[in-house]
């Protein structure tokens, strides 16, 4: 079986890591394909940083920093600092040396021609991830925030202010002219089922159905699309979807999520949601509204919970195919 999951972040990477290690458990040779957010990339000090991406790579190469939730393991951050010194980083926006190499790294194969597609396998070649990461699109597409300050670029509005100023929306720039990479449309078609990570709904998942010709391959798709809430009793579960829900006249709560997202059969993205324990009541509201939905535990506290988590989805996923 081909899954396919669609996400970013560390919501999205530990929930890759979940479906990993059901697939290792089960000894079943699915393969796992994994359509990454790029709306959050961005150039600094003339290199270009993909943290989503980067979260997922370390994540699964075993290398990231579990304390801080993200970046590498037994960083030192001396270069970061120097570049602060000259005035040509951020000071807000501090990158570990062992990052910074693979911010060279991928800035250097971008300017000698190579695609994020191809930047993307040169990348995960280095470790035995399981998984293969494919960018949702090969264009350009920073999220950029509207505030009463003006036009922030995603990592300001986000690092520097940690969402504290009020959003009236998000935009990508040039999205008009991206399209999906080849990755990500085979990854999409080819699947058995897809997954909705418990991604930030906005400013994680939102660039990637932004993408010109995202949806519709959705839509096509010939396997059950399932989503998992990364809202939990009303509350997120990590960073600040909260904020950038309210920004888009969301409410923070697993059923309203699944709502805006939308059943397919409407035009929407869901055929299937799980939603936690404690937001059993959304189930029937929700599936008469064409969304399967299922409550399960949604916590993911080690391996054998990720994991399980993973078997609920894939679960759900299989009840609707039949």
């Amino acid at each position: 079986m081909r899954i396919t999951v669609i996400g970013g972040g560390v919501g999205g990477a530990r929930f890759v890591l979940g479906v990993r290690e059901h697939v290792r458990r089960t000894g079943s040779g699915d393969t796992i394909d994994v359509v990454v957010n790029t709306g959050d990339d961005w150039w600094v000090s003339g290199l270009r940083i993909a943290p989503d991406h980067d979260s997922l790579l370390y994540a699964l190469a075993g290398v990231n920093d579990t304390e801080r939730g993200w970046g590498r393991a037994g960083e030192t951050e001396r270069v970061s600092a120097e570049l602060a010194a000259w005035g040509t980083a951020p000071e807000w926006f501090t990158l570990g040396d062992l990052d910074l190499g693979t911010h060279i790294a991928r800035t250097a194969w971008l300017r000698g021609g190579a695609s994020v597609s191809d930047v993307y396998a040169r990348l995960g070649s280095r470790w035995p991830l399981g998984v293969r990461l494919h960018p949702a699109t090969d264009s350009e597409i920073d999220t950029h925030v509207e505030t009463d300050e003006g036009s922030l670029h995603f990592q300001e509005w986000w690092v520097r202010h940690r969402s504290a100023l009020p959003a009236r929306g998000f935009s990508q720039r040039d999205i008009a002219r991206a399209e999906p990479s080849a990755g990500a449309r085979e990854a999409i078609a080819g699947a058995d089922v897809i997954l909705l990570a418990p991604s930030n709904p906005v400013v994680s998942i939102g660039p990637v159905l932004a993408v010109p010709g995202m949806r519709e391959a959705l839509l096509a798709a010939r396997a059950p699309i399932v989503g998992v809430s990364g809202i939990i009793d009303g509350s997120v579960v990590r960073g600040m979807a909260d904020a950038c829900l309210t920004a888009i006249g969301v409410e923070t709560s697993a059923r309203a999520v699944a709502e805006h997202y939308g059943p397919r059969a409407g035009g929407g993205i869901l055929d299937g949601w799980l939603v936690d324990e404690s937001d059993a009541a959304s189930a029937d509201p929700l599936a008469a509204r064409g969304i399967a939905a299922r409550a399960v535990p949604l916590w993911l506290r080690d391996p054998e919970t990720s994991a399980q988590l993973a078997r609920d989805a894939l679960e759900l996923a299989a009840s609707l195919r039949r």
